[in-house]
């Protein structure tokens, strides 16, 4: 199957971009889903952030019945370690790169990108910098887990947040994938929120404030 890839959102900072964070999307949403979050990060306008919103393309998820909705990968059953799409998140992963090499050519450095994602993005984001031999500045891994343990994380930072009460991906798979990132080598800042599958306010603001750290 041939999967068509719109152009992403790309949100410029006021002053000359000198950082990038490239978010991706959970299932069935797009790219202007995080869009709105980018003022509420309280970025100083000094860092020069540049925020890129892909759109996943649109493909038939098996645990909708088969509906075709945008999706990084396809999902099969409730479980979401169990029959996972790795060819899907692979390709997913090959985009993200392109992505990624783009902001290179484009003058920003590897130490100042960061990769995010939220549920399926955060899966993908994460496969992604493991793969990398070289890291990029962090990952943020929002309400996540992993697809499967693969390269290695030494010198990797995590942002890693998750809901208590998320009922669509359980915290127990958000904190395996915290264990195993760092049995990897990963240094992760864990955080959890009395929510369901979403984005809490506080998140949004600790989230902020680790990207400041992180890109200063």
């Amino acid at each position: 199957m041939s999967l068509q890839y719109d152009p992403p959102i790309i949100v410029e900072p006021d002053s000359p971009a000198r950082a990038s964070v490239i978010w991706l999307h959970g299932l069935g949403a797009d790219g202007n889903d995080f869009l709105p979050i980018v003022p509420e990060l309280r970025l100083p306008d000094a860092l020069g952030v540049r925020f890129v919103f892909p759109h996943a393309p649109v493909q038939p998820v098996t645990i909708n019945g088969g509906y075709r909705m945008r999706a990084w990968y396809d999902i099969a059953q409730p479980d979401l370690q169990r029959q996972v799409d790795l060819e899907g998140v692979s390709t997913s992963v090959d985009y993200l790169q392109q992505l990624v090499q783009a902001q290179l050519d484009a003058g920003i450095a590897l130490n100042r990108l960061v990769l995010a994602g939220f549920s399926q993005g955060g899966v993908v984001a994460l496969d992604c910098a493991l793969r990398m031999p070289v890291k990029p500045a962090g990952v943020l891994a929002l309400s996540t887990y992993m697809a499967q343990p693969v390269g290695e994380a030494t010198g990797l930072q995590v942002f890693q947040a998750h809901g208590t009460r998320d009922d669509i991906v359980p915290i127990a798979a958000g904190l395996q994938a915290r264990a195993r990132l760092r049995d990897m080598g990963a240094e992760v800042d864990w955080h959890e929120y009395p929510m369901p599958h979403s984005v809490h306010p506080t998140e949004i603001l600790e989230i902020g404030r680790w990207l400041r750290a992180r890109l200063a």
